[in-house]
């Protein structure tokens, strides 16, 4: 870590823990400096669960508060993937985001030891009251072979359907749920816990010809965060997708994870020589064994939160100059972005209908430092995109899609 970043870090400690606990509509210095029309653009809001007394503002059945976390407690029978299962459930008290919701990202922190599952469900209320169905958004694990983690598919009701990661409302909603059942097998009893769980909603507006952000204060503070290319995993690993192009998410994760110093592992399960194999690794334990692919938004935060003592979280940004006060606070994103042939200049591929790559600081006129992992090899991840076609293919693309990763 060069003393420039450690000073960054060091001097926007405090001001991270705030970045992560406050609604993103409110975030940065963006909501005083930019223009009326560009706030107003899209609407977006975090809620969240982690502590005894927000969970026991819901509902609980079969579990138990225990050192600010989810447990079982004298859980009841139940299925799950033909299996016999115990099982506690968690409902949360009706979430209200203050604007009419069109899309919902939840995501989770757990644990599941062994044979253990985390079902993750939503729903939402219109404002005439009428109730949606409970969509199923995952069964997630992070290593369970009997219960491969996954998505529930295209499930649909006259509300709302399940998009693999994203649950997209039919019409706007006023409010909504989020349940969380923990599964573990009645005879070994694995540890299963419950950490946090939230949501982000968002009601979308096309960006249209919106004036490029300003840059902020903070432009200047790159962080140094380790390079790793997709590319070199080319052909590694098919169950997991194969890597290459396939493995952006995973790559994109294994980067932020180094740059904590958070190694995972031992890597029993990779092919011996392969280089990095901490991309490998990642690839298997994000892997969405029902999407046939590493991209599940949540199931990347999942897992990285099992690395982590901080909050990792999906969510959306209004623009760059939000994304600035991460890496001031020494936070780097993880961004999706999709773009055209030859839309983003100096790019290592020529178009992406789905890419993720690192922002890991801004120059000084505000163009924006990243580590795309698609780059040839390690030495050609680091890469400098104009601001502008940057900030109008992320938000164009995703609506501003980021994980956040605090270690």
């Amino acid at each position: 870590m060069s003393p420039r970043t450690a000073r960054a870090r060091a001097s926007a400690g405090a001001a991270v823990i705030a970045l992560l606990a406050t609604p993103l509509t409110a975030v940065g210095p963006a909501a005083a400096a930019d223009p009326p029309a560009r706030r107003a653009a899209s609407s977006i809001a975090n809620a969240s669960w982690s502590t005894g007394a927000q969970w026991r503002s819901g509902e609980l059945q079969g579990l138990r508060v225990k050192a600010g976390s989810l447990v079982p407690k004298s859980p009841r029978p139940g299925r799950l993937g033909g299996r016999d299962y115990q099982v506690g459930t968690w409902t949360s008290p009706w979430s209200s985001p203050g604007f009419a919701l069109t899309q919902l990202i939840p995501s989770w922190e757990a644990v599941t030891e062994g044979d253990s599952v985390v079902k993750v469900q939503v729903r939402g209320q219109a404002p005439d009251g009428t109730l949606s169905s409970w969509d199923s958004m995952a069964e997630w694990t992070l290593d369970n072979p009997a219960l491969p983690r996954r998505s529930l598919g295209s499930q649909s009701d006259d509300l709302a359907r399940v998009s693999v990661d994203t649950w997209q409302a039919a019409t706007p909603l006023t409010q909504w749920q989020v349940r969380v059942s923990l599964y573990r097998n009645a005879a070994t009893r694995p540890v299963v816990r419950l950490d946090r769980v939230g949501a982000m909603s968002s009601a979308l507006v096309p960006r249209g010809a919106a004036p490029t952000s300003t840059p902020g204060p903070t432009v200047g503070t790159v962080l140094d965060v380790p390079t790793y290319s997709q590319m070199t995993h080319t052909g590694h690993s098919p169950q997991w997708g194969g890597g290459g192009e396939a493995w952006c998410s995973p790559t994109s994760i294994a980067m932020v994870l180094a740059y904590y110093g958070l190694q995972p592992g031992p890597f029993t399960d990779i092919t011996t020589g392969h280089a990095d194999p901490q991309v490998d690794h990642t690839a298997r334990l994000v892997y969405d064994h029902s999407y046939d692919g590493t991209g599940n938004w949540a199931f990347n935060t999942a897992y990285a939160s099992t690395l982590t003592a901080g909050d990792s979280y999906v969510t959306r940004l209004q623009d760059l100059r939000a994304a600035e006060s991460f890496i001031a606070a020494g936070v780097p994103l993880v961004a999706s972005v999709a773009f055209g042939r030859n839309q983003l200049t100096g790019a290592p591929i020529t178009s992406s209908n789905g890419h993720l790559l690192v922002i890991v600081g801004f120059e000084a006129d505000g163009d924006v430092v990243v580590n795309d992992p698609a780059g040839a090899s390690n030495g050609a991840v680091r890469r400098v995109y104009d601001r502008d076609e940057l900030e109008d293919l992320w938000l164009n693309a995703t609506g501003g899609i980021v994980y956040v990763i605090n270690r």
